[in-house]
């Protein structure tokens, strides 16, 4: 049975009024003119544009980037400013257009352009060797030794309380 059955005749008129309201929103300005107000963002992310736009970011950090000293391009000091200045090219762009930032365009562009620019800034291949023998025995026995005398010290002070009590 329908619910609006059981109520009274004057609350099924309030009943549908609150309704009618709910559904419109409860907007105040139904009578105003919303050509000035600001709609929701219904972009959709364009690809291309995207890509034409971080194409623009990336000449401009390559331009940027020609003025720092090729020895100097593993030293973040050198040219943060210019990295800042992409970074937010790239972001602000992105979000312009409607695009999420990052997203998987914009990172594979991103990570050309460090392909590109910081290619030889890897560090060699750090090698582990074992330290001098007798700077490993001391690592080894000191601990050791430190356990049995952590045990034997227990182990007496337990029997001396047992003489005391």
């Amino acid at each position: 049975m329908n619910p609006l059955y059981l109520v009274p005749n004057h609350q099924t008129v309030f009943v549908l009024a609150v309704n009618t309201l709910m559904t419109r929103g409860l907007s105040d300005a139904d009578g105003v003119d919303q050509s000035f107000t600001q709609q929701p963002w219904l972009l959709q992310c364009n690809q291309t544009v995207l890509l034409l736009e971080m194409e623009r970011c990336g000449e401009q950090f390559s331009s940027d980037m020609n003025h720092v000293h090729p020895e100097d391009r593993c030293n973040l000091t050198h040219f943060i400013r210019e990295y800042h200045v992409f970074s937010s090219c790239t972001e602000k762009n992105a979000e312009r257009i409607g695009c999420f930032w990052p997203n998987p365009a914009v990172e594979r562009f991103i990570i050309s352009i460090h392909k590109h620019f910081f290619s030889n800034c890897s560090l060699d291949h750090a090698v582990f060797i074992d330290p001098p023998d007798d700077t490993l025995t001391l690592l080894i026995f000191i601990p050791v030794f430190l356990t049995l005398a952590m045990v034997v010290l227990v182990v007496w002070c337990s029997k001396r309380s047992d003489i005391l009590a």
